[in-house]
């Protein structure tokens, strides 16, 4: 059993999570949160702590960046978009259980004060601003990482925001650019 309790947006969510691992659910309902649910969530995140599990897509981003500003000290996993796509839908009920147990071996905490290591122009040095494939190689890089995907600006914010070190990132671009 996962010592946290997973916040996810729905009902198919929590069983997609179900047929993956052992773990208790709290579904936000969408971003129309009730009183009810945010109290539920804040005593999940007081006695055991949440890991926030969304859908990758602009929704589930709202939801994940309201919820993180609520709980600062809340745990992140992302699932990479094409991993959580299936019939023309994106969620996390699309996800297969190894995908969902991926990303929970990936979690991610915001860093308190976070550091200013990576920069866009490094990006931009590294092929992943400004090239034709540079989304792709972002996607890949951030699901490596555990970060999720962003356009240049959300990526580095992220790879700031959740300690990545130089050496984690340097490892998963040679890795993604050696398969490639």
């Amino acid at each position: 059993m996962l010592k946290e309790i997973l916040i996810v947006e729905g009902k198919s969510d929590t069983a997609a999570v179900k047929r993956a691992i052992d773990a208790e659910c709290i579904e936000t309902g969408g971003f129309h949160f009730s009183k009810k649910t945010l109290q539920n969530i804040s005593a999940a995140y007081e006695k055991r702590g949440i890991i926030i599990l969304t859908d990758p897509d602009s929704a589930g981003e709202n939801i994940r960046n309201f919820l993180s500003k609520k709980f600062p000290q809340a745990k992140h996993a992302y699932i990479p978009r094409d991993e959580a796509t299936a019939n023309n839908d994106v969620g996390i009920e699309q996800a297969s259980p190894e995908s969902i147990r991926k990303a929970l071996s990936k979690v991610r905490t915001l860093e308190i004060n976070p550091r200013e290591e990576f920069t866009t122009a490094e990006m931009v040095k590294f092929k992943l601003a400004g090239g034709a494939d540079s989304s792709k190689l972002r996607d890949k890089i951030g699901a490596a990482l555990g970060i999720g995907y962003g356009n240049v600006k959300t990526f580095v914010k992220r790879l700031n925001n959740y300690g990545v070190t130089r050496e984690e990132f340097l490892a998963a671009l040679k890795n993604i650019l050696s398969e490639e």
